[in-house]
Protein backbone atom coordinates (compact mmCIF):
# COMPACT_ATOMS: atom_id res chain seq x y z
CA UNK A 1 0.00 0.00 0.00
CA UNK A 2 1.42 3.35 -0.77
CA UNK A 3 2.61 6.19 1.37
CA UNK A 4 0.27 8.62 -0.39
CA UNK A 5 -3.06 6.48 -0.39
CA UNK A 6 -2.65 6.33 3.49
CA UNK A 7 -2.25 9.71 4.26
CA UNK A 8 -5.70 10.59 2.11
CA UNK A 9 -7.95 10.11 4.58
CA UNK A 10 -8.24 8.03 7.40
CA UNK A 11 -11.41 6.50 6.86
CA UNK A 12 -12.62 5.62 3.47
CA UNK A 13 -15.66 4.02 1.80
CA UNK A 14 -14.82 1.97 -0.53
CA UNK A 15 -18.04 0.34 -2.48
CA UNK A 16 -17.10 -0.89 -6.23
CA UNK A 17 -13.90 -3.66 -6.67
CA UNK A 18 -11.64 -0.75 -7.31
CA UNK A 19 -7.96 -0.99 -7.49
CA UNK A 20 -6.88 -0.73 -3.96
CA UNK A 21 -10.32 -3.61 -3.20
CA UNK A 22 -8.16 -6.23 -5.98
CA UNK A 23 -4.46 -5.30 -4.15
CA UNK A 24 -6.22 -6.59 -0.87
CA UNK A 25 -8.52 -9.68 -2.64
CA UNK A 26 -4.82 -10.82 -4.10
CA UNK A 27 -3.61 -11.10 -0.73
CA UNK A 28 -5.73 -14.13 -0.33
CA UNK A 29 -4.20 -16.27 -3.34
CA UNK A 30 -1.40 -14.67 -4.25
CA UNK A 31 2.19 -15.36 -2.04
CA UNK A 32 4.34 -13.17 -4.28
CA UNK A 33 1.89 -10.00 -4.01
CA UNK A 34 2.05 -10.81 -0.10
CA UNK A 35 5.33 -10.51 0.18
CA UNK A 36 6.00 -7.95 -2.51
CA UNK A 37 3.46 -5.52 -0.34
CA UNK A 38 4.83 -6.56 2.63
CA UNK A 39 1.29 -7.25 4.42
CA UNK A 40 -1.18 -10.07 4.75
CA UNK A 41 -5.25 -10.76 5.48
CA UNK A 42 -6.34 -11.57 8.80
CA UNK A 43 -10.13 -12.66 9.69
CA UNK A 44 -11.70 -13.42 12.63
CA UNK A 45 -12.53 -12.23 16.11
CA UNK A 46 -9.68 -13.88 17.73
CA UNK A 47 -6.69 -13.79 15.28
CA UNK A 48 -7.58 -9.80 14.84
CA UNK A 49 -7.42 -9.48 18.37
CA UNK A 50 -4.39 -11.05 19.20
CA UNK A 51 -2.50 -9.53 16.21
CA UNK A 52 -3.44 -6.17 18.06
CA UNK A 53 -2.72 -7.08 21.70
CA UNK A 54 0.54 -8.18 20.62
CA UNK A 55 1.37 -5.03 18.80
CA UNK A 56 1.16 -6.20 14.94
CA UNK A 57 1.28 -3.22 12.72
CA UNK A 58 -2.36 -2.38 11.66
CA UNK A 59 -1.95 -1.10 8.30
CA UNK A 60 -6.02 -1.22 7.75
CA UNK A 61 -9.16 -1.73 9.43
CA UNK A 62 -12.03 -3.10 6.96
CA UNK A 63 -15.46 -3.34 7.97
CA UNK A 64 -19.15 -3.52 6.96
CA UNK A 65 -20.54 -0.25 5.96
CA UNK A 66 -24.24 -0.96 6.22
CA UNK A 67 -23.61 -3.45 10.41
CA UNK A 68 -24.17 -1.98 13.46
CA UNK A 69 -21.13 -3.12 14.86
CA UNK A 70 -20.77 -5.09 17.34
CA UNK A 71 -18.96 -3.79 20.81
CA UNK A 72 -16.22 -5.99 19.82
CA UNK A 73 -15.71 -4.73 16.55
CA UNK A 74 -16.19 -0.49 18.00
CA UNK A 75 -13.44 -1.23 20.50
CA UNK A 76 -10.83 -2.83 17.30
CA UNK A 77 -11.51 0.28 15.87
CA UNK A 78 -10.73 2.11 18.09
CA UNK A 79 -7.79 0.58 19.09
CA UNK A 80 -6.18 -0.46 16.03
CA UNK A 81 -4.34 2.17 13.96
CA UNK A 82 -3.85 2.67 9.96
CA UNK A 83 -6.73 3.38 7.59
CA UNK A 84 -10.13 2.86 8.13
CA UNK A 85 -12.69 2.07 5.45
CA UNK A 86 -16.47 0.73 5.50
CA UNK A 87 -16.83 -1.81 2.66
CA UNK A 88 -19.97 -2.81 0.88
CA UNK A 89 -20.91 -5.89 2.80
CA UNK A 90 -20.40 -7.89 -0.52
CA UNK A 91 -16.91 -7.22 -1.10
CA UNK A 92 -16.01 -7.69 2.36
CA UNK A 93 -17.63 -10.83 1.98
CA UNK A 94 -15.00 -11.84 -0.77
CA UNK A 95 -12.18 -10.66 1.48
CA UNK A 96 -13.63 -12.67 4.54
CA UNK A 97 -13.89 -16.06 2.62
CA UNK A 98 -17.33 -16.23 3.68
CA UNK A 99 -20.54 -18.13 1.57
CA UNK A 100 -22.77 -16.31 3.71
CA UNK A 101 -22.85 -13.07 6.05
CA UNK A 102 -19.59 -10.75 4.98
CA UNK A 103 -17.09 -10.80 8.52
CA UNK A 104 -17.55 -7.52 10.45
CA UNK A 105 -14.13 -7.00 10.24
CA UNK A 106 -10.95 -8.25 7.90
CA UNK A 107 -8.07 -6.71 8.96
CA UNK A 108 -4.55 -6.04 6.73
CA UNK A 109 -1.49 -6.73 8.87
CA UNK A 110 2.16 -5.99 8.23
CA UNK A 111 4.11 -8.89 7.73
CA UNK A 112 7.16 -8.80 10.38
CA UNK A 113 10.85 -9.45 9.02
CA UNK A 114 12.24 -12.87 8.80
CA UNK A 115 15.04 -12.89 11.02
CA UNK A 116 16.24 -15.20 13.59
CA UNK A 117 16.70 -12.97 16.11
CA UNK A 118 12.88 -12.23 16.86
CA UNK A 119 13.02 -15.99 18.43
CA UNK A 120 14.06 -15.57 22.17
CA UNK A 121 16.47 -18.05 23.53
CA UNK A 122 16.88 -18.83 26.70
CA UNK A 123 17.78 -21.71 29.06
CA UNK A 124 14.41 -23.62 29.05
CA UNK A 125 14.26 -22.58 24.71
CA UNK A 126 11.79 -24.93 22.58
CA UNK A 127 11.17 -24.02 19.07
CA UNK A 128 10.20 -26.32 16.12
CA UNK A 129 11.90 -25.84 13.11
CA UNK A 130 9.54 -27.31 10.03
CA UNK A 131 11.59 -28.62 6.95
CA UNK A 132 9.31 -28.01 3.47
CA UNK A 133 6.17 -28.07 4.25
CA UNK A 134 3.28 -27.94 1.70
CA UNK A 135 0.35 -27.16 3.40
CA UNK A 136 -0.23 -23.99 4.72
CA UNK A 137 -2.52 -25.70 7.20
CA UNK A 138 -0.36 -27.99 9.24
CA UNK A 139 1.85 -24.56 9.64
CA UNK A 140 -0.99 -22.89 11.34
CA UNK A 141 -1.49 -26.06 13.56
CA UNK A 142 1.98 -26.38 14.43
CA UNK A 143 2.36 -22.86 15.39
CA UNK A 144 -0.73 -23.59 17.70
CA UNK A 145 0.91 -26.34 19.26
CA UNK A 146 3.89 -24.31 19.89
CA UNK A 147 2.01 -21.51 21.38
CA UNK A 148 0.31 -24.18 23.78
CA UNK A 149 3.22 -25.90 25.10
CA UNK A 150 4.97 -23.22 25.64
CA UNK A 151 7.43 -22.94 22.63
CA UNK A 152 9.09 -19.64 21.65
CA UNK A 153 9.43 -20.00 18.38
CA UNK A 154 8.75 -21.59 14.41
CA UNK A 155 11.33 -21.77 11.44
CA UNK A 156 10.23 -22.30 8.19
CA UNK A 157 13.03 -24.01 5.55
CA UNK A 158 13.08 -24.27 2.22
CA UNK A 159 10.80 -23.85 -0.36
CA UNK A 160 7.50 -24.33 1.25
CA UNK A 161 4.09 -23.39 2.13
CA UNK A 162 3.43 -19.50 3.28
CA UNK A 163 2.90 -18.70 6.82
CA UNK A 164 0.84 -15.80 6.39
CA UNK A 165 -1.15 -17.80 3.91
CA UNK A 166 -5.09 -17.14 4.92
CA UNK A 167 -5.28 -21.33 5.87
CA UNK A 168 -2.19 -20.67 7.72
CA UNK A 169 -3.25 -18.01 10.20
CA UNK A 170 -6.81 -19.50 10.53
CA UNK A 171 -5.54 -22.58 11.83
CA UNK A 172 -3.19 -20.84 14.02
CA UNK A 173 -6.08 -19.62 15.66
CA UNK A 174 -4.12 -16.31 16.15
CA UNK A 175 -1.10 -17.91 17.65
CA UNK A 176 0.75 -16.84 14.83
CA UNK A 177 0.86 -13.22 16.57
CA UNK A 178 2.02 -14.95 19.91
CA UNK A 179 4.51 -17.10 18.39
CA UNK A 180 7.54 -15.53 16.11
CA UNK A 181 7.49 -17.62 13.12
CA UNK A 182 10.63 -16.58 10.58
CA UNK A 183 10.99 -18.51 7.01
CA UNK A 184 14.73 -19.15 6.09
CA UNK A 185 16.03 -20.47 2.75
CA UNK A 186 17.36 -23.37 3.71
CA UNK A 187 19.93 -25.25 6.74
CA UNK A 188 22.71 -23.05 6.38
CA UNK A 189 21.56 -19.95 8.12
CA UNK A 190 19.71 -21.68 10.63
CA UNK A 191 22.53 -23.31 11.51
CA UNK A 192 25.43 -20.51 11.70
CA UNK A 193 21.90 -18.89 13.62
CA UNK A 194 22.66 -22.08 16.38
CA UNK A 195 26.19 -21.99 16.50
CA UNK A 196 26.17 -18.06 17.54
CA UNK A 197 24.03 -19.25 20.59
CA UNK A 198 26.24 -22.45 21.21
CA UNK A 199 29.20 -20.42 21.40
CA UNK A 200 26.90 -17.50 23.80
CA UNK A 201 25.99 -20.20 26.01
CA UNK A 202 22.86 -21.75 24.85
CA UNK A 203 23.74 -24.79 23.83
CA UNK A 204 20.30 -26.03 21.56
CA UNK A 205 20.18 -29.73 20.73
CA UNK A 206 18.44 -30.12 17.78
CA UNK A 207 16.21 -33.18 17.57
CA UNK A 208 14.82 -34.92 14.22
CA UNK A 209 12.03 -37.10 13.88
CA UNK A 210 11.59 -40.08 11.69
CA UNK A 211 9.67 -42.88 12.02
CA UNK A 212 12.35 -45.09 11.71
CA UNK A 213 14.80 -42.59 14.73
CA UNK A 214 17.52 -44.18 16.63
CA UNK A 215 15.28 -43.43 20.36
CA UNK A 216 12.25 -43.08 21.25
CA UNK A 217 11.03 -39.51 22.06
CA UNK A 218 10.31 -40.38 25.76
CA UNK A 219 14.08 -41.28 26.22
CA UNK A 220 15.49 -38.31 24.51
CA UNK A 221 15.99 -35.23 26.99
CA UNK A 222 14.08 -32.74 25.82
CA UNK A 223 14.88 -30.13 28.96
CA UNK A 224 17.64 -28.33 27.84
CA UNK A 225 17.56 -25.85 24.83
CA UNK A 226 15.65 -27.82 22.03
CA UNK A 227 15.11 -27.25 18.52
CA UNK A 228 12.31 -29.98 17.39
CA UNK A 229 12.60 -30.95 13.57
CA UNK A 230 9.76 -31.53 11.56
CA UNK A 231 10.09 -32.91 8.15
CA UNK A 232 7.90 -32.48 4.72
CA UNK A 233 4.98 -34.70 5.32
CA UNK A 234 5.84 -36.45 2.39
CA UNK A 235 9.31 -36.63 1.81
CA UNK A 236 10.25 -35.89 5.36
CA UNK A 237 13.24 -34.19 6.73
CA UNK A 238 16.15 -33.09 3.79
CA UNK A 239 19.45 -35.30 3.40
CA UNK A 240 20.98 -31.71 4.98
CA UNK A 241 18.50 -31.49 8.08
CA UNK A 242 19.40 -35.41 8.90
CA UNK A 243 22.42 -34.71 8.79
CA UNK A 244 22.47 -31.12 11.08
CA UNK A 245 20.76 -32.98 13.84
CA UNK A 246 22.12 -34.30 17.17
CA UNK A 247 19.76 -37.05 17.45
CA UNK A 248 16.59 -38.58 15.42
CA UNK A 249 13.62 -39.98 17.42
CA UNK A 250 10.93 -41.80 16.87
CA UNK A 251 6.88 -41.86 18.24
CA UNK A 252 6.63 -45.50 18.86
CA UNK A 253 2.94 -45.95 17.41
CA UNK A 254 0.74 -48.79 16.72
CA UNK A 255 -2.14 -49.78 14.13
CA UNK A 256 -1.80 -49.97 10.46
CA UNK A 257 -0.73 -46.43 10.51
CA UNK A 258 3.07 -46.45 10.00
CA UNK A 259 3.05 -42.42 10.57
CA UNK A 260 1.71 -39.68 12.03
CA UNK A 261 1.06 -36.55 10.03
CA UNK A 262 3.27 -33.47 10.67
CA UNK A 263 1.16 -31.44 12.89
CA UNK A 264 0.14 -34.50 14.98
CA UNK A 265 4.10 -35.97 14.92
CA UNK A 266 4.90 -32.11 15.98
CA UNK A 267 1.89 -32.27 18.87
CA UNK A 268 2.90 -35.09 20.14
CA UNK A 269 6.55 -33.92 20.95
CA UNK A 270 5.71 -30.68 22.03
CA UNK A 271 3.56 -32.60 24.33
CA UNK A 272 6.66 -34.61 25.73
CA UNK A 273 8.98 -31.50 26.08
CA UNK A 274 6.08 -29.75 28.27
CA UNK A 275 6.30 -32.95 30.43
CA UNK A 276 9.67 -33.29 30.64
CA UNK A 277 10.07 -29.92 32.09
CA UNK A 278 7.26 -30.05 33.97
CA UNK A 279 8.57 -32.99 36.01
CA UNK A 280 12.50 -32.18 35.81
Amino acid sequence: MSKEWITMARTLHITRANSQYQQWESLLRNRTKRHRSGEFLVQGVRPITLAIEHGWEIRALIYDAERHLSEWAEGVRKRAGGVHVAMSPDLLRQLGEKDSDAPEVVAVVALPPDDLTRIPVGPAFLGVLFDRPSAPGNIGSIIRSVDAFGGAGMIVTGHAADPYDPKAVRASTGSLFAVPTVRVPGPAQVLEWISAEREAGRPITVVGTDEHGEADIADVDLTGPTLLAIGNETAGLSAGWREACDVMARIPIGGAASSLNAAGAATVILYEAARQRATS
